[in-house]
């Protein structure tokens, strides 16, 4: 887990990304697209075409982490293209990362075993 200070902003990059993207140009496209500071220590979540692959863009003052988290079932629940960014708190990301909707949180698939 990202141990998320308090008063930190979580943004979601609406649509999709591509995710052979890395640190330099998913902060350009932060900071082109979105027209946002990247190195305001804001939290921006980008998710890939196939729905189950997300990942974060986090600077925190010292430097920039970017933290991928691939589902082994199902999609991250994600708004529209047309949004643009929204910002959503940390509890709602926290659903999002373990596969809840987090809109409605409810558990949408737990696995019962590693094999």
């Amino acid at each position: 887990m990202i141990p998320i200070p308090s008063g930190v902003r979580v943004w979601i990059a609406t649509g999709h990304t591509d995710m052979r993207r890395g640190m330099q140009s998913l902060a350009l496209a932060i900071q082109e697209s979105l027209k946002r500071d990247p190195h305001a220590g804001d939290l921006y979540i980008f998710r890939g075409r196939r729905g189950d692959l997300v990942k974060i863009l986090w600077h925190d003052g010292l430097g920039m982490s970017l933290y991928p988290k691939r589902l082994d079932r199902g999609k991250f629940i994600w708004p529209s293209a047309s949004d643009g960014a929204i910002s959503i708190s940390a509890a709602q990301m926290a659903y999002m990362l373990e596969g809840i909707d987090w809109r409605n949180p409810q558990l949408s698939w737990r696995p019962q075993s590693a094999g």
